[in-house]
This record gives structure tokens, C-alpha cells and sequence, in this order.
């Protein structure tokens, strides 16, 4: 099942200018929305581009770089252990009851899916109040908007973080679903080379997918050239295209849970679905074990789609 054309429901939320009228923003906030409110609502801004930061930033922002939240070469989405991210939020100043808004670069639509998993990262340590600038700096920039190259040192905080698996599906749980044990959806966010076979991550064992998996492209949330996420169509007809009753069991992966984080966040998030859970592994590490997989061609077939790059 491929579903290249669906969108996200739901419509942008709003804010107003006033921190008495709307504290937050709400999952995704515009430049305009934001910069209007940086006084008033006074959110710690996250910048997750790395060396980029120095380049220049919006105001008051402070460096993220989005490898705080992912794990080593062999596993990219392997989850920090809870002490380590612990330390990093307590060393960018973060508070749990504190709006946050993350900002990625914005170049293009795979960006945003740092974004979201840096925001399914934090919503799973207990933050509850975070935005993602829509369309990231790249956006900011092109409304003109204040940047700076003073980088901002933050107050550290002390924090208690304990990691909800909420929205977490680990391999154990998605070989479950595999083996018919579990009733969920798993959902497949890679482009079709991946999902087919035909490509893999330089880290994955294997080429393929999960068996009986769904694709979804994590591109059919982005109107055609845009970095920013889509607002359009409704939850119902969102649930209808996947084939799911509301409230069924959603299992969002991709290679190392970057794409799939940008899926997560659009059916959460901004459509509102319950009980979507991202595979933060994904099929690196799936493929590393012996678990049942689909889509694998055979030695010969995949020798030659590595030098043909097919």
C-alpha cells in the first residue's frame, strides 16, 4: 500500500500576541507567529544545526546540534540513555514547564524530520509545551526576520527526567506486530527504493521492510518544493487512506527514525491521532537481528543494486 498524496489534517494553530491570551504556540509555529511573541511568551528557542548556529541565529536562540539526541554510527536512532540526556537538557537550560521551540534548517522537507524527532525526544522526557518553527531558519530569513551570530549561553538547569515509552515501539514490540502477535499498523516512511529493496542505509545488515508493512512517504505531508509540513484534508480521511480505525496502533520507521519522526509528529501531533508510536531504530536496527523481513532481494539482486545504485 503506498499513499504518496496523503496530507495532514488539521490547520496551523494561531497565537496571539499576548502571553495572558495564549502562553504556547501549539506543535508548529510561523516566523511571524513567533517573532511576535519572542517577548512576550519568551520560549527557549533550540537551534539544532550544529556549526550552522554560528553562521548566524535568531535572537536569544541557543546551539543544539541535533546529534545531542541520536546515537552512535552503528545505530544513529538509538535513544541517549536518560542520564546523558538529562545532562545535555540540564546544560541548555530547558524546564519542563517552559515553552520550546525547536528550528531546524529548513533547506529542504528531510529537514524537518530533525525537528520532529528532537520534539518526540523531548515530549518523551516529560516537556510538554513545544513548537517547531515551520520551515525552519530558512524561513525566518526569507520574511526578513532579526538574526544574530552572538551565541547565547544558557543557565543550566536541574531536571528529573524520567523517558515515557508512550510513543515508543521497540524491536521486540515491532516483531510482535510482525509475527501477527500484536494488532498494529506499521507504517514504512521511507521513498519507495527503500521500502522495495532496492536501497539501504550504510548501516543496515539488510535491504527491505518490515513484514507486512504500509508505505507512507514522509514527502506526501510537504506540498512539492516546500520544507514546511502541509496543513490539509481531515483526521477521518487521513485514518480512511491508512486503512485504521481511530485509535489503533500506529508504528512509524524509516532507516534510523529521522523520516519516521517527521510521520510521527504529522499523524500525532498536528492530525491528532492517538496511540502513534515511533520505531526510534527502526531498520538499521531491525536488520541487525535475526526477525523476519520483506522485501530482501537476494545476494546476487543486492550485490547488484550496490553497483548500480538501484
Amino acid at each position: 500500500m503506498k499513499l504518496r498524496t496523503c496530507l495532514i489534517s488539521a490547520i496551523l494553530l494561531g497565537i496571539a500576541t499576548t502571553a495572558s491570551a495564549l502562553p504556547s504556540f501549539g506543535p508548529l509555529v510561523t516566523p511571524a507567529q513567533l517573532s511576535d511573541s519572542l517577548d512576550t511568551v519568551q520560549p527557549v528557542i533550540l537551534d539544532i544545526r550544529g556549526d550552522d548556529y554560528a553562521k548566524g541565529h535568531i535572537p536569544g536562540a541557543v546551539s543544539a546540534p541535533y546529534g545531542l539526541f541520536r546515537g552512535p554510527v552503528n545505530n544513529p536512532g538509538q535513544v541517549p540513555d536518560v542520564a546523558t540526556l538529562e545532562t545535555s537538557f540540564e546544560t541548555l537550560g530547558l524546564e519542563l514547564d517552559r515553552a520550546i521551540v525547536i528550528v531546524p534548517e529548513g533547506k529542504n522537507d528531510t529537514d524537518f524530520g530533525a525537528a520532529a524527532r528532537v520534539y518526540w525526544t523531548l515530549k518523551s522526557s516529560g516537556f510538554s509545551d513545544l513548537s517547531i518553527l515551520n520551515g525552519g531558519i530558512t524561513a525566518w530569513k526569507s520574511q526578513d526576520m532579526a538574526i544574530t551570530a552572538d551565541a547565547v549561553t544558557p543557565i543550566p538547569t536541574t531536571l528529573d527526567i524520567t523517558f515515557s515509552d508512550s510513543w515508543t515501539a521497540q524491536t521486540d514490540q515491532v516483531a510482535a506486530v510482525t509475527r501477527g502477535e500484536v494488532d498494529a499498523l506499521l507504517l514504512d516512511a521511507r521513498p519507495a527504493d527503500f521500502y522495495e529493496g532496492r536501497k539501504s542505509h550504510g548501516a543496515a545488515k539488510r535491504p527491505g521492510t518490515l513484514p507486512g508493512a504500509a508505505n507512507l512517504d514522509y514527502t506526501a505531508f510537504f506540498d512539492e518544493g516546500s520544507s514546511a509540513i502541509s496543513s490539509s484534508t481531515d483526521s477521518a480521511t487521513l485514518l480512511e487512506k491508512l486503512g485504521v480505525e481511530e485509535g489503533e496502533e500506529i508504528v512509524s520507521f524509516c532507516n534510523t527514525g529521522h523520516w519516521a519522526a517527521t510521520n510521527w509528529f504529522a499523524l500525532s501531533e498536528v492530525a491528532g491521532l492517538d496511540n502513534v508510536k515511533l520505531y526510534p531504530g527502526s531498520m538499521v536496527e531491525y536488520s541487525s537481528t535475526d526477525n523476519a523481513m520483506e522485501n530482501t532481494p537476494g545476494v546476487f539482486k543486492n550485490f547488484i543494486n550496490k553497483i548500480t545504485g538501484n
